[in-house]
């Protein structure tokens, strides 16, 4: 039975379905990040372009990934 309830948060830890950010999530309507690791890949590619200072792009990672970031999930 401990063996059992070890590895049940092992393999929960593993799978793709419990990361929120194990790829890249975009609205299907808007096309705008949704998930943290899409919002950190579009403002790099931003800044790189010369859209955004780096700045901005490290505020909007704040914003949206911070410590009380919009795209945390429950």
């Amino acid at each position: 039975m401990r063996l059992f309830v070890f590895l049940i948060p092992v393999l929960l830890i593993g799978c793709d379905w419990f990361d929120n950010n194990s790829k890249e999530i975009f609205g299907s309507s808007t096309g705008l990040p949704k998930n943290c690791r899409a919002i950190i890949a579009a403002n790099i590619d931003a800044y790189n372009r010369k859209e955004f200072p780096a700045e901005d792009a490290l505020a909007s990672i704040d914003r949206n990934c911070g410590r009380y970031g919009y795209s945390w999930t429950e």
